[in-house]
């Protein structure tokens, strides 16, 4: 009986250290991740590289597609090598490719750049996910996968003051050099993360996987029922049999609107401030107010979905968020313009979560992780063309629509979200998987 409690502090020491180097890890993804939108005014302005408005737009879609494609291949390339090994690669190559965004002469290079950025962001958040999963205290899962989101938006906060710091005194440049220094981090990465359990389980290194989780008194997981090919075929037609067709397309066609919005704004939200009238400093503030935001949402938004349903909560969310981005194109006093921002990254950062809950909720279970995945994969379509679009209307001098254009992109969602649920008419009962899910976007 004496040595449980030390079990007990050696698993809590375990856990701390994992979701600790996760959290930092994740912290340079969303540094990287927000730190062009963060430049973009400067770099507009003073037209570095030559950049046009409409370049900007394409430059910000780089690195969502190049996330696009990290996503998708990140699963494939963790179970060849191992997700530790994924996450030291990944933190290496957004670092690297921030590099080359920061000596580049073009703006070809510097695209370039931001797409192997992409790349590296995208496989890196769904493998941290999954190791803090593995490492997390028994029946704190959820808690501790929400506690690792809120690095991403530290990450936002922390790009709007490197910006707010680095780049008028010293140039847009010094900005991504910033962005090369998680490369140091690296190999402490390589020494000190654990190698997932789900990873040494799938790869028949079980022993190993089962001394660590004594060790350290984690649970050990499952083997996993890898699925032949037929199977994962058939359970993506099953999303397309009888009346499902309507209900998936309609997930889908939500998942791309809130995406949309969502990589739209972190693109654009400094710029569209700026065309507002905003000087550069409030308009990098409004940067940090909305991640504040994005972090309490994370906080609340499992909470109201328990209460209310995630549903029915995901199209009001939607709601508010259309609200509240359309507000911003309406100069404020600045107080209030503070408030608004806040509030909508609280609502903006947690309703396409509720989209994935969902899915969750509304799917049986043989053809749960398939609803999901896919619906999460055409969202990031969605996320390609958002910044896209913010650019092309900037282009056309019509930056004041840009707002407009993104809180109709929250009411679509709100609407599909909305008719899905209404088409089906019974919830199925929530399990301790799906709540993770509700905490972990």
């Amino acid at each position: 009986m004496s040595s449980s409690p030390s079990l007990s502090a050696r698993g809590s020491r375990l856990a701390i250290l994992v979701v600790g180097l996760c959290w930092l890890a994740v912290l340079f993804d969303g540094l990287d991740m927000f730190i062009y939108g963060s430049v973009l005014p400067h770099m507009l302005e003073t037209k570095a590289l030559g950049i046009t408005p409409a370049q900007a737009g394409d430059l910000g879609s780089y690195a969502t597609f190049g996330m696009l494609i990290g996503a998708l291949t990140a699963g494939t390339i963790a179970d060849r090598i191992g997700r530790k090994k994924l996450m030291v690669t990944c933190v290496t190559l957004f670092s690297l490719a921030s590099g080359l965004c920061a000596m580049s002469s073009s703006v070809e290079v510097f695209g370039l750049g931001r797409t192997l950025a992409g790349i590296g962001l995208g496989g890196l958040l769904p493998t941290a996910i999954s190791m803090v999963s593995d490492y997390a205290p028994r029946g704190r899962a959820a808690l501790t996968i929400g506690m690792l989101m809120t690095a991403h938006h530290a990450g936002g906060i922390l790009s709007a003051y490197v910006a707010k710091w680095l780049v008028e005194p010293v140039g847009w440049r010094a900005a991504f050099w910033v962005c090369v220094v998680p490369l140091l981090f690296a190999p402490v990465l390589a020494k000190f993360l654990p190698e997932s359990l789900s990873f040494l389980v799938a790869k028949g290194r079980t022993e190993e996987a089962r001394e660590l989780a004594e060790r350290y008194e984690v649970e050990l997981p499952a083997q996993a029922d890898k699925k032949a090919p037929a199977d994962r075929w058939n359970a993506l037609t099953n999303l397309f049999r009888g009346g499902e067709w309507i209900q998936t397309l309609l997930y889908w066609l939500a998942s791309f609107g809130g995406l949309l919005l969502v990589y739209g704004v972190a693109t654009w939200l400094p710029t569209l401030m700026r065309s507002e009238g905003y000087n550069l400093g409030s308009a990098l503030t409004f940067v940090v107010v909305f991640n504040l935001g994005g972090i309490v949402g994370m906080l609340v938004a499992g909470r109201a979905s328990d209460r209310f349903g995630a549903p029915r909560i995901s199209a009001i969310w939607f709601a508010l968020t259309a609200a509240g981005v359309f507000l911003l194109s309406v100069h404020m006093p600045l107080a209030v313009t503070f408030v608004v921002v806040f509030f909508t990254g609280v609502f903006l950062n947690s309703a396409q979560t509720m989209i994935y809950a969902t899915v969750s909720i509304r799917s049986i279970p043989e053809n749960r992780a398939t609803a999901v995945g896919w619906t999460s994969g055409m969202g990031r379509f969605g996320a390609v063309f958002g910044p896209w679009l913010g650019g092309q209307l900037l282009a056309a001098n019509q930056g004041d629509w840009g707002f407009t254009a993104f809180a109709l992109a929250g009411l679509s969602s709100m609407v599909f979200i909305g008719i899905a649920a209404l088409r089906s008419s019974e919830q199925a009962p929530r399990s301790a998987a799906e709540q993770e899910l509700i905490s972990a976007h």
